[in-house]
């Protein structure tokens, strides 16, 4: 009998909530432990390949030939500015209103830019995160998955949609090679398969064709009506309502002396 796993470990890259997948797994396998593993923008792929998580929620592209990937959902780009600059009156922001804005590019960058629009920076941040703080300071704007923005969310920052641009795609990913029960069932959970159409540990044992079937219990046959027996000439019928009496009946003779 194969042992229970302690616990299956996934990875997710900032941005991403499994909130909602944990909350299933937790209900479908409560004797397995789900252990999240916060990585960095670009470590999803090495925290796979190195088996320090059995699967991870992460942004394409991965290594397609170590790693196995579905992709999941993709993410609206937003461009981050001070709420006093003067594309917070936009509704949707294009790249040709970005040409006279320093665009800063963080060597974290999720969007895989062939050019970035706008001015560059004098020099590229090292994260998101100092980018962040780089717009606060009135030193650029920054192009940036929508979840992104809500992460490093600040009071005197705000964001616009950024039109006809890359986006980032978030997939679950695993290594081909650790393809498990329960990297199967996470699968299912993330594609929405119910308990019976899963295709790990989660889901229910089919019946044992050895096991004695439920005796069925036979319909009982319908009870035949007996035919009823021809009225007499007179029109009186045996027995029945017609010999109780009654405007039809016939007279009761005089009793048998005894």
């Amino acid at each position: 009998m194969q042992a229970t796993p302690s616990s299956f470990r996934l990875a997710y890259v900032p941005g991403v909530t499994p909130t909602k997948w944990v909350r299933v797994w937790a209900e479908r396998l409560p004797d397995v432990p789900l252990e999240l593993v916060s990585v960095a923008a670009g470590d999803g792929t090495e925290t796979l390949v190195s088996g320090a998580a059995d699967a991870g929620l992460v942004r394409l592209p991965v290594d397609r030939a170590l790693l196995s990937a579905i992709p999941l959902y993709t993410e609206t780009t937003v461009v981050v500015f001070p709420k006093d600059h003067w594309l917070a009156a936009a509704e949707e922001v294009a790249p040709a209103d970005l040409a006279e804005e320093v665009v800063l590019h963080p060597l974290d960058d999720t969007l895989g830019w062939e050019s970035v629009p706008g001015l560059p920076a004098f020099e590229r941040p090292a994260t998101t995160a100092d980018a962040i703080e780089l717009v606060a300071a009135g030193i650029g704007v920054l192009a940036v998955p929508q979840s992104l923005a809500r992460l490093h969310h600040r009071r005197d920052l705000t964001y616009r949609t950024l039109a006809e641009v890359p986006q980032s795609q978030i997939a679950l990913s695993w290594r081909e090679d650790r393809t498990t029960d329960l990297v199967e069932e996470f699968i299912g959970i993330v594609r929405g398969r119910t308990v019976n159409s899963s295709r790990g540990r989660g889901a229910q044992p089919a019946e044992n064709p050895a096991a004695p079937a439920k005796q069925q219990q036979k319909p009982r046959p319908k009870q035949q009506q007996k035919p009823k027996r021809p009225a007499s000439a007179g029109g009186r019928a045996r027995g029945g309502a017609g010999a109780s009496g009654g405007s039809g009946g016939a007279r009761r003779g005089k009793p048998r002396g005894r």
